[in-house]
């Protein structure tokens, strides 16, 4: 049987098309200037010189890959400690009632200040940089892992549990067998918002001063006076936010082949 999600929907293309219909529109006829949104010839120009350097038209022609290199790192970086530390913590959640009673207070209070808040102290603590960086984008990353993980193991069907107990499962063969295999499809779904949010606070640790990244060719670019490169940058974070998701997906089909509500 094949399963959904691994074809390509025509249907999904409807939308980009009209939004560059309606851009070209906007931009060849001069209804809005270029210093404001750049049209799709000068953003195509702007992206191949980025990525080639054929043109020069810039002081970052050429230097896509490198960019895009110091941005990945920082980003699986950040979302590898958040998913190590959400996923712990969120297992320990939502099957012991001890921990959850002392931990969950004061997650939902630290979640509960917005990631720009973080900024200036991270920046006290670690100063302008990479720590800094990848601090604020596993904290932004952590909660949507551990909120998922622990409402997954905590949804475990006690039917299910029982169950395995009674076929002589131990501990470890139960949260093997049983516990994680019923958490998985909240699992993903955590993973996925944590690593789409990882891409977002990627901007905000680079507006910081780094010397590569995509964020910081954004900040740059407006600076320069070269709004052209920042819709290219961005295209380039939301392109990788959407490889990342897909190959997440990958591996999460060949570990857990089957079917799951909610994990496309």
């Amino acid at each position: 049987m094949k399963k959904k999600g691994h074809s390509i929907d025509p249907l999904g293309f409807v939308l980009p098309l009209v939004f560059l219909i309606v851009w070209y529109s906007a931009t060849a006829g001069g209804r809005v200037p270029s210093y404001l949104l750049p049209g799709p010839e000068r953003f195509l120009r702007s992206f191949v010189d980025f990525a080639a350097g054929t043109a020069h038209l810039s002081p970052y022609s050429g230097t896509l890959m490198g960019n895009l290199t110091a941005s990945c790192i920082r980003v699986f970086c950040g979302f590898g400690i958040a998913a190590f530390f959400g996923l712990v913590l969120g297992f320990l959640t939502g099957r012991i009632g001890l921990i959850k009673r002392f931990l969950e207070p004061t997650v939902n209070l630290i979640r509960a200040v917005p990631g720009i808040g973080w900024l200036p102290i991270a920046m006290v603590w670690f100063g302008v940089g990479e720590k800094t960086t990848v601090f604020l984008i596993a904290l932004a990353a952590f909660f949507p892992i551990y909120i998922n993980a622990a409402h997954g193991a905590t949804e475990v069907p006690l039917l299910l549990i029982r169950a395995g107990r009674m076929l002589g499962a131990n501990k470890i063969e139960l949260c093997k067998s049983v516990i994680l295999p019923s958490a998985i499809p909240s699992v993903v779904v955590g993973l996925r918002l944590g690593l789409g949010v990882s891409w977002a606070y990627l901007v905000l640790g680079e507006l910081t001063g780094v010397s590569k990244g995509l964020g910081a060719v954004m900040m740059d670019s407006r600076m320069l006076g070269q709004i052209e490169l920042i819709p290219v940058t961005m295209v380039c974070i939301a392109v990788l936010g959407k490889l990342t998701d897909m190959l997440l997906l990958y591996f999460y089909g060949m570990i857990y082949p089957y079917p799951a509500g909610g994990v496309k």
